[in-house]
């Protein structure tokens, strides 16, 4: 019971990750409309917010440079990072795993260590990627000692998110997401892989 309602806490606090700012632009003290398009967009702290660019525009905001409101209109695939708006792919939020903090410790590596109920055994003395551990399957409750049979699981899937907004993130801020290990659930390869629809790529 205590898996599931952990498991229902997780989802709806990826969910509000999610939906925050979906369409939110962000007029900075400078006077600049940014829309999430806008590669200043992650950057701009001190803002105004509002619903439509065009709202932003109508009290007095300019778009910043390289952006325009047909390009905005149209989705032009320039200011949205080379990424077709309309089509979700899972390059749109990064390839693979990443390290943010460049610790050599990727997402996935994280993950397994934090969910480990026992210290891990690395691969190398580096102490990079993960061989060994303690997992318990939230679905099964089969512990799992190989990293190699876990999967890493978005509790929020990618795709998911990208039709409920993602889509007009950054890049930047895409990648952040499909990375953040609050979104980040250990689970059994064998099982995840058997179930079709679920979002896995490691």
């Amino acid at each position: 019971m205590k898996i599931v309602v952990g498991f229902a806490i997780l989802v709806a606090l990826c969910f509000a990750q999610v939906t925050a700012n979906a369409g939110t632009v962000k007029q900075s003290t400078s006077g600049l409309c940014h829309p999430p398009q806008s590669s200043w967009y992650e950057k701009t702290h001190n803002y105004t917010s509002f619903d439509t660019i065009q709202a932003c525009l109508d009290v007095g905001g300019r778009l910043p440079k390289g952006l325009s409101l047909a390009s905005l209109s149209d989705g032009d695939a320039t200011s949205m990072g080379n990424i077709d708006q309309l089509t979700y792919q899972r390059s749109a939020f990064g390839h693979g795993w990443s390290d943010q903090d460049g610790n050599c410790q990727d997402s996935r590596a994280e993950a397994l260590i934090a969910s480990s109920t026992t210290p891990v055994r690395f691969a190398t003395e580096r102490g990079c990627r993960v061989v060994t551990g303690r997992w318990i399957s939230p679905f099964t409750g089969n512990v799992i000692q190989n990293a190699s049979d876990i999967d890493i699981d978005h509790v929020v899937p990618l795709a998911w998110a990208w039709e409920r907004g993602a889509k007009a993130w950054s890049q930047e801020k895409r990648e952040r997401f499909a990375n953040d290990s609050i979104n980040l659930l250990p689970v059994e390869s064998s099982l995840n892989r058997s179930i079709s629809g679920i979002e896995k790529i490691s």
